[in-house]
């Protein structure tokens, strides 16, 4: 069974919130949520540098006036309090409007 998704309601963010990545000081918006590292170790010995926790919640961010997602975890992000919309070529994919500081999934499954 994959833990993907298996206790997202200890996630610290929502998806469709703004954030700011505290290290590497850039803005996003979360497209998704994994409860526990989902990626390889290969990624994760290469690319997470500060090695954050694996079994904590990880997220699936577009990083703003850019064109990549970015995968981090938890620890490294705070909440955007700007409002200021995320530009990225696939916010549209996903969200169908920015409302009072967060954007709301297109796809919902209220």
């Amino acid at each position: 069974m994959s833990t993907s998704h298996v206790k997202v309601s200890s996630a610290k963010f929502a998806v469709g919130e703004l954030i700011h990545h505290k290290l590497f000081d850039y803005r996003g918006v979360i497209v998704n949520i994994d409860a526990e590292f989902q990626l390889s170790d290969d990624w994760y010995d290469v690319v997470a540098r500060t090695r954050p926790p694996k079994d904590q919640p990880w997220y699936h961010i577009l990083v703003d006036d850019s064109d990549v997602a970015t995968y981090v975890a938890e620890r490294n992000l705070e909440s955007d309090e700007s409002s200021d919309e995320i530009h990225h070529p696939m916010v549209d994919q996903f969200f169908s409007q920015l409302s009072h500081g967060k954007y709301i999934s297109v796809d919902k499954s209220n």
